[in-house]
C-alpha cells in the first residue's frame, strides 16, 4: 500500500484537464484511494443541503450503485456528522452499517462490511462525499488519516463536476 498521496498531483491533474469530467477526475480518484487507502467500492456523491437532495456523481460499480438521480438525504447521525459537523463517518462492521443505511444488504452482497463517508467542503459547504466500502474493520486510524488527504483530489474533482456541467448546459441552451 503506497502511503505518498502527493506523488499522484501531476498523473490526477492530467485526468482533470481531460473534457471527461467528472468521470475522469474520479477514475483517477478512485485508483489513487485503492493504492493507499484502499477500497473495494468507491462512489462520489453530491449534496444540496438546502434542498435536502444528494445525487451520486461517480460509481465503481455502476450495476450496483449507478450514477445520476436525485433522491432525500438520509437524516439522522450520519447527516449531523458528514453534512452538519463535516467530519468523516466510519462503519467498521456491517451492524454499524446497518444503523444508517437501508442498503446494508446489498453492501454486505459485494463483500464489504466496513465503509468510511468523507465529506468534501468548499467555502463552507459540504459539496460532496467520497464514499469507500471494504472489508470488515478496514477503515482504521491509519487509513483513515490517508483516506482524509484525499480532500484536496476530491475538491477539485467536485469543481471539474461542475464545470463540465456549466458546460454542458450552455451548449444544450
Amino acid at each position: 500500500m503506497a502511503t505518498d498521496i502527493n506523488a499522484y498531483w501531476d498523473e490526477f491533474m492530467e485526468a482533470v484537464a481531460e473534457a471527461d469530467q467528472p468521470r475522469r477526475a474520479f477514475e483517477v480518484l478512485q485508483r489513487i484511494t485503492e493504492e493507499t487507502v484502499g477500497t473495494k467500492l468507491f462512489t462520489a456523491m453530491t449534496y444540496d443541503a438546502s434542498a435536502g437532495l444528494a445525487r451520486r456523481t461517480y460509481s465503481g460499480n455502476e450495476t450496483a450503485y449507478p450514477t445520476g438521480g436525485f433522491k432525500p438525504m438520509s437524516i439522522g447521525i450520519w447527516s449531523e456528522t458528514v453534512i452538519e459537523k463535516q467530519r468523516p463517518y466510519v462503519s467498521n462492521t456491517i451492524e454499524q452499517i446497518a444503523e444508517v443505511f437501508s442498503d446494508w444488504p446489498l453492501i454486505q452482497s459485494l463483500g464489504c462490511e466496513s465503509g468510511c463517508n468523507i465529506p468534501v467542503v468548499i467555502a463552507g459547504d459540504v459539496v460532496g462525499t467520497l464514499n469507500l466500502l471494504d472489508v470488515k474493520g478496514h477503515y482504521t486510524p491509519e487509513r483513515m488519516a490517508l483516506a482524509m488527504q484525499l480532500r484536496p483530489f476530491a475538491a477539485i474533482a467536485f469543481m471539474a463536476a461542475d464545470k463540465a456541467a456549466a458546460r454542458d448546459a450552455a451548449h444544450a441552451a
